[in-house]
């Protein structure tokens, strides 16, 4: 199961925030990976802002994105805001990315 959450982190780190030039994995914005025995994957994410311009796009990409692998029968995605998405959720490298470190 390792191996598989570790795929769908691969496919994570190659979609990127518009606004941002870091992938939504290393932004913070991934909360949680379920699989289960059926290779059905459900995503718990959130977003830099309620407001944000790609609220009802990137969801949807990142549905599409995983669900196309091979590996994967479906994906969904559920968008959260809580605990709401914060800059020290990013991770090192991101804020390094970005200028924060």
């Amino acid at each position: 199961m390792v191996e598989l959450e570790n795929k769908v982190i691969e496919i994570l780190k190659t979609i990127y925030d518009p606004e941002i030039p870091v992938d939504i994995f290393e932004l913070g914005l991934i909360y949680e990976v379920k699989i289960d025995k059926e290779n059905n994957v459900v995503i718990q994410m959130t977003l830099t802002s309620p407001n944000c311009p790609v609220a009802e796009s990137m969801p949807k990409d990142v549905e599409d994105k995983v669900a196309s692998h091979e590996l994967f029968k479906s994906a969904k995605v559920n968008i959260v805001f809580d605990p709401p998405w914060d800059k020290d959720m990013m991770s090192e490298e991101a804020q390094l990315e970005l200028g924060f470190l």
